[in-house]
């Protein structure tokens, strides 16, 4: 049997881009893939026959440039959509706010609801890009080995300097206040604007199980905002949908030799004292390997795949207290025709919308994820694939594709199942009625996709779409643990690279580029 220097497992944005940049250096790489075609959390797929949608992600929030460059990719490859209107906050009584990529076009939407807010909006953008900028030099460094950091840990910090010569150490300190504040905080110093408030709170919140009112938030809205150059809302979309990113990636790895082997299950990780010598699949067939890549969540990881028995006690109570806490479902509905919302030009469509009115909306449907029930009044976002690629559709007919915050993994006295899909669905339908006259009226189909569902299709635990919560408890040298947060793990050529890493979730591929620093190291 062949054998391989490299098995990477999955074939998400993460994996795909270690596999590349594994056989760029050389190596002789395998990706394994259980499900029937690679892109992970990037898939697009024909949900009718005839129609198309992004299954989780219809718009990528940023892209690590350093991502782009190592792997030679130009806008000739990957065809990147930005829309000058970046998103739409659905605002009552038809008074919406516009997000653009000029920030004084979006200070002049805001007016229309609050002066003071607009005068506030420059200054705004600014403070944010002067946080993210430091965050963006921090994401480029594996997190140091705590509480004992050697020096050339110390030394590879050393990129923090040049934010530091450019902003001073004040930046440190605003971004040292910005990321355990809770979005509630961040909005009192900013804005009255109850729609403004809560659309921008939403960020905070984005795929997460946290209301406004929780710490830390502010933390995921910076998250959200790496390489925007302040753009508020920053929306870009992938022309012929997500999978064509992962599509690329592939390409590219194979242009490295890299392999691919799809509906092929990992059953578990061999291993031989601790050392890791490739893996058994589910028919029992063995590969073997110097090293493994996991792309897979830690949980999978090291429960599933290693195995509890191989576990130190210790280090099982790490991994079984890793938060996943799902709190995402999507629904993607086949309309009749293109609907109409009040006050909002057909050629301003081709972006992402939101349900958000204010602050106090959002956390009282995060209170469902503490009570374990669907929240009466969901926030909802949204947007019309079939708009931004026409190609989704086969004829006339369009796509509203939405994600909903707030729809708890773990329900109490009940079941993700058929009922509980038709409950959020007429509950969905009932919120964007508000907005959309007639809504119910244009749907010919939907399908839902709950937390128990994205955990089944995508092997994500509890359907956490960043393979854990984005909180600060499990923040850089405490992602996924404190002792696999430089991407080793306690069995020798075990790797990590998922979102489940440093520095967390979406499809920038950052966490790929720190893993494969590291395993070139050895």
């Amino acid at each position: 049997m062949k054998h391989y220097d490299v098995i990477v497992i999955g074939s998400g944005i993460n994996s795909l881009s270690s596999a590349a940049l594994l056989g760029k250096a050389g190596k002789s790489v395998l990706v394994l893939e259980a499900r029937n075609n690679i892109g992970g959390m990037a898939s697009t797929i024909e949900f009718l026959p005839g129609y198309k949608c992004n299954i989780i992600n219809d718009t990528i929030k940023w892209i690590n440039p350093k991502l782009l460059q190592e792997l030679h990719i130009t806008s000739a490859d990957l065809q990147i959509i930005k829309p000058e209107i970046t998103h739409i906050a659905l605002g009552e009584n038809s008074k919406h706010i516009y997000f653009h990529r000029d920030v004084k076009k979006t200070a002049n939407s805001i007016k229309n609801l609050s002066e003071k807010d607009a005068n506030n909006w420059e200054d705004f953008t600014l403070y944010i890009k002067k946080s993210t900028e430091f965050l963006e030099r921090l994401y480029q460094n594996t997190p140091p080995k705590l509480p004992n950091i050697n020096v050339l840990e110390a030394l590879s910090m050393k990129n923090m300097l040049n934010p530091i010569i450019k902003h001073g150490t004040r930046g440190i300190v605003d971004l040292l206040r910005t990321t355990p504040m809770m979005m509630l905080e961040m909005m009192d110093e900013w804005f009255e604007n109850d729609l403004l408030r809560g659309t921008l709170s939403s960020i905070g919140v984005h795929h997460s199980s946290l209301g406004p009112f929780s710490a830390s938030t502010g933390y995921n809205f910076l998250h959200q905002h790496l390489y925007s150059n302040g753009i508020i809302h920053h929306n870009t979309f992938i022309k012929g949908g997500t999978f064509k990113f992962a599509k690329l990636l592939k390409t590219i790895a194979e242009s490295y030799n890299v392999e691919f082997k799809i509906n092929t299950k990992v059953k578990s990780i061999k291993l031989d004292n601790e050392f890791c010598k490739g893996v058994i699949l589910e028919n029992n067939d063995e590969i073997n390997s110097s090293i493994i890549v996991s792309g897979v969540d830690p949980k999978n990881t090291f429960i599933n795949l290693v195995g509890i028995p191989n576990l130190n006690p210790n280090f099982h109570t790490q991994v079984r207290n890793i938060k996943y806490r799902g709190s995402i479902a999507r629904m993607h509905f086949l309309l009749k025709k293109l609907p109409k919302i009040h006050n909002i030009p057909i050629a301003n469509m081709d972006t992402m919308f939101s349900i958000c009115p204010n602050i106090e909306y959002l956390e009282r449907a995060s209170d469902s994820m503490k009570y374990g029930c669907l929240a009466d009044e969901p926030s909802i976002s949204f947007c019309f694939p079939t708009i931004i690629n026409p190609d989704f559709s086969s004829d006339e007919k369009h796509i509203l594709s939405s994600t909903i915050q707030y729809a708890p993994y773990y329900l109490r006295n009940q079941q993700w199942g058929s009922e509980t899909n038709e409950v959020l669905k007429q509950t969905v339908i009932k919120t964007l009625e508000n907005y959309i006259p007639g809504f119910n009226k244009l749907i010919e189909s939907c399908t839902i996709y709950s937390p128990k569902d994205l955990e089944k299709e995508f092997g994500i635990s509890e359907g956490n779409l960043n393979h854990g919560e984005m909180t600060l408890d499990q923040f850089m040298f405490m992602r996924p643990t404190i002792n696999t947060a430089q991407y080793k793990t306690p069995f020798n050529n075990l790797y990590l690279c998922g979102p489940g890493t440093h520095p967390g979730g979406g499809l920038h591929g950052t966490n790929a580029l720190n893993s494969v620093k590291e395993i070139l190291k050895n």
